[in-house]
């Protein structure tokens, strides 16, 4: 047998093996998985989750701005006359009385001659501030002392303006202070300033303090959650569980076949926790609260306390 001859041979046989092999896949058994092994696989394919019933609560939005501590009767006290300032008669802390002097200014000037002239409290309270040195040159409009009352305190801060419309007087809000670690007073909102301030375009408010405390005292700085919008018995989830696509909010629902289902919803206020919902939930349906980034529609999911 000559060489020609072995080579067709080869040939012939790898493609009636191929021809074989190729009727074997059109013709062979079908596959015969049971309805119970593709349940178990499929459990083997499933997503962990966790997720979190949608339930009616009790929903704030706030905004963190920060405060001072002032005395809530606060005046500034002025002399009468302008000169030199030659005694001050208190000093920071101290206790004065309405009506009592409580410092002298001469207002001679070279080559005359006149009497000192006092100032005096038009209040009774504890002295706060004093600007002014022995020496100094004051005038009428230089207030000399602060005297406050310090057994009321109050809360100012100021509101960014795209925030105003939603201050009211009586709006609640939660202080906390560096100086008090772990630890949140409550106030509430007393005075608003009818106009903005033109420069840094906000707005003043006054609080005054719910629940008074020994250790807050004048001049403390104070971190300021202010409630602008609250609502009662509403649709709330999870605020990680929304995801944004294209502009739409979209969550996912597990149902009674652990299935991940799609769902669009509408939300209203949120905070750092949660999310109020105002279509497209109903209460009690179970929502994914962690792992929903990587599913899809009609995912099968194994959920997980």
């Amino acid at each position: 047998m000559n060489k020609t001859k072995i080579v067709t041979i080869a040939i012939l046989s790898l493609i009636a093996i191929f021809g074989i092999l190729i009727l074997f896949n059109l013709f062979g058994p079908e596959d015969t998985e049971s309805e119970e092994e593709q349940q178990q696989r499929q459990r083997g394919q499933s997503s962990t989750v966790r997720v979190t019933p949608v339930s009616l609560d009790t929903i704030e939005k706030s905004i963190i701005i920060n405060g001072e501590i002032l005395a809530r009767n606060q005046v500034t006290i002025f002399p009468t006359v302008g000169g030199r300032l030659v005694e001050s008669r208190v000093n920071i802390g101290e206790r004065v009385s309405s009506g009592s002097i409580v410092a002298m200014v001469d207002p001679s000037r070279p080559g005359e001659v006149y009497a000192r002239s006092p100032v005096v409290s038009t209040v009774s309270g504890t002295v706060l501030s004093a600007p002014f040195s022995i020496g100094d040159t004051v005038t009428p409009q230089s207030g000399v002392f602060i005297v406050g009352d310090l057994s009321s305190l109050l809360v100012e801060t100021f509101v960014p303006e795209r925030f105003v419309s939603s201050v009211t007087r009586g709006m609640r809000a939660v202080l906390w202070f560096e100086a008090i670690p772990g630890e949140r007073f409550e106030a509430e909102v007393t005075e608003i300033n009818p106009v903005l301030d033109p420069v840094t375009r906000t707005l003043r408010i006054r609080l005054r303090f719910l629940n008074t405390d020994s250790r807050i005292r004048a001049g403390m700085f104070a971190t300021i959650s202010l409630v602008t919008n609250r609502k009662t018995d509403v649709p709330v989830i999870h605020r990680t569980s929304a995801i944004n696509t294209y502009g739409s909010w979209i969550v996912f629902v597990v149902d009674e076949r652990n299935t991940a289902r799609r769902r669009e919803v509408t939300l209203g206020i949120d905070n750092e926790e949660f999310i109020e919902i105002l279509e497209g939930l109903s209460v009690g349906e179970k929502v994914v609260s962690a792992g929903q980034n990587f599913l899809s529609d009609g995912d099968s999911v194994r959920i997980i306390d």
